[in-house]
């Protein structure tokens, strides 16, 4: 009896959470690691001995194009031909001809023009030295010959560079043109040689410009998973990141549109009220659509806390590692000091901060929330200025 094929459906490749092999059939298997990233595999036995080998990453491969690919290589198999030495084979491309590979296979999932511009517009411009050459030849040198020019000048741009590049080679790597270590890589690797990212900084915590996070948002909303959500809610809110992590649904009123934190889980050890400006009710009110415990920004596991990785991993993938969480904070506080009129006390209330000394405190009983709220209302709009960052959840 022939082997069925085609038994999955490109819902169940978006929906597939487990970690392990989804098999299609005909030697195609959708491997979903513990990360959640997905990448196809195609399996087959020669001489008695399995092999396998990767066919790319999901979504940017797509169910039928795998498909395609995994025939493809079933024919070379019943010819007696070995699919990855023919693809060894295949004429290696330059840098620049990879990078157009890349953009080409992973913008259908970009839908900001002005993401897609700006890829191709720094492996275009910045990248220009490496465009010619083979990329199984680019070394750190190479990538450390395009990042230093710009390193400390313009430090966003350099950052988000170097991360494209890594990507790129990740690319190459997963297509067979280039083994090893990618030389773009930052921790572990170009971390030891070039000092870190000029950035906005208070105590230790790497903070975002401000001028920088109405495009980071907009890239941001692109993501529709619930750390994403809630990392946005954090920058909205001016929040710690453990004060939206551990958040509750008793906690809000959606009607009044205010968040009160309880003094148990606030550092100064007051109640805090947070008012809540529209795009962060609706954040919550998706969130309750899809309610699956009290948390309003649960874990995976049920009743689980979502985790701080989950924040540093949405950081990684839009390229903005070189910043910390915490740091919104900080973007938040230079914002309303360098860009408004709201007194210093309004801000530093926003933030939970305790201003003046105990006699002080103890004669300012108000925390200020109608003030508040129109500053926080300000910050929100800010926000959304970025290009298409106005979007739905």
């Amino acid at each position: 009896m022939a082997r069925v094929q085609s038994k999955l459906t490109d819902a169940e490749c978006r929906s597939a959470k487990t970690a392990g092999r989804l098999s299609d059939g005909g030697g195609l298997y959708l491997l979903v690691k513990r990360t959640g990233a997905k990448s196809w595999v195609f399996m087959w036995k020669q001489q008695g001995k399995r092999r396998e080998m990767g066919l790319g990453a999901f979504p940017a491969i797509k169910l039928a194009k795998a498909r395609t690919l995994a025939a493809e290589h079933r024919a070379t198999v019943a010819e007696g031909g070995d699919p990855i030495r023919e693809r060894q084979q295949e004429v290696e491309p330059t840098f620049g001809e990879c990078a157009d590979r890349f953009l080409e296979a992973m913008e259908v999932q970009w839908r900001n023009p002005k993401h897609r511009a700006q890829w191709r517009m720094t492996l275009t411009k910045y990248a220009a030295p490496l465009r010619e050459k083979r990329v199984s030849e680019i070394s750190t040198n190479d990538v450390l010959a395009v990042l230093n020019p710009i390193w400390t000048k313009i430090p966003e741009t350099a950052s988000r560079l170097r991360g494209r590049i890594e990507r790129v080679l990740d690319y190459a790597r997963a297509r067979g043109w280039r083994t090893g270590e990618n030389p773009a890589l930052w921790r572990g690797h170009l971390k030891s040689v070039l000092p870190a990212p000029t950035k906005l900084s208070r105590g230790h915590h790497a903070a975002m410009p401000y001028a920088d996070l109405p495009d980071f948002l907009s890239r941001l909303r692109e993501l529709n998973s619930v750390s994403a959500k809630a990392l946005e809610f954090v920058i909205l809110t001016a929040g710690r990141s453990g004060e939206v992590r551990e958040a509750v649904w008793e906690e809000f009123d959606l009607a009044a549109a205010l968040w009160t934190i309880p003094a148990t889980r606030m550092k100064a050890g007051r109640v805090h009220r947070v008012p809540l400006m529209p795009r962060a009710v609706e954040i919550l009110e998706y969130m309750s659509r899809i309610r699956v415990s009290d948390y309003a920004f649960p874990g995976q596991k049920p009743n689980r806390l979502l985790s701080l990785m989950a924040f540093e991993m949405q950081m990684r993938r839009l390229e903005a590692d070189a910043f910390t969480v915490h740091g919104f904070r900080s973007a938040f506080r230079d914002w309303a000091g360098d860009q408004t009129d709201f007194p210093r006390e309004v801000a530093e209330a926003a933030l939970a901060h305790t201003v003046g000394d105990a006699t002080e405190r103890a004669y300012r009983r108000s925390d200020a929330l109608d003030k508040r709220r129109a500053l926080m209302e300000a910050w929100a709009t800010y926000c959304s200025s970025g290009a298409h960052a106005n979007g739905s959840v």
